[in-house]
């Protein structure tokens, strides 16, 4: 009688571990759309309002019908030191025709005093916008620095470039191209 109790209580621990097993494997509904809302090409940009380092706040939603180009970026990064000088050109030449450039400091792992020698050193005159408590950098998914996105005038991410540093003819040829109604 000893035998099969042990039997039974075995064979049950077993289904209830093949249970357990497979009941958290399968990722529920709120974990699917948690990993499903970053940011992709084909999807709108998530939207965020930060503070600009210039004072004040700026919100992407505001710059819907503008071609916009996201960096994250900070002032440690080799990489972002080498293509900055080309956005800020990029950007000068093209904002007339509705270019807005968002550099998004990510300055949970920089530092705002940094960040502001760094705007100043490249003589910066695109919008700065700081991240202090990381979550844009969250909402983002960043990986990697610089990490750029290039959204069309509809709000529509249509590029992404993780790492870098973006060449001032990579750059153009992106921006013209989104300027220019490429879907």
């Amino acid at each position: 009688m000893q035998k099969n109790q042990t039997r039974i209580l075995s064979a049950a621990l077993l289904l209830f571990g093949l249970l357990w097993i497979f009941a958290s494997a399968r990722p529920t509904t709120s974990n699917a759309a948690a990993l499903a809302s970053g940011p992709e090409v084909g999807l709108f940009a998530p939207e965020f309002t930060l503070e600009l380092m210039s004072g004040g706040q700026m919100s992407l939603a505001e710059l819907r019908g503008n071609v916009v180009v996201i960096n994250l970026w900070a002032s440690w990064c080799g990489p972002c030191r080498a293509e900055m000088p080309a956005i800020e050109n990029i950007y000068n030449e093209y904002r007339e025709r509705g270019l807005v450039v968002l550099a998004v400091n990510v300055t949970a792992q920089d530092s705002l005093i940094e960040a502001q020698a760094f705007a100043t050193q490249y003589g910066l005159t695109f919008p700065i916008l700081l991240d202090t408590d990381g979550a844009v950098s969250y909402q983002y998914r960043l990986s990697a620095l610089p990490t750029t996105y290039f959204v069309g005038r509809d709000g529509i991410i249509k590029k992404i470039n993780i790492g870098g540093p973006l060449s001032e003819t990579q750059l153009r040829l992106e921006i013209e191209a989104l300027l220019n109604g490429a879907p």
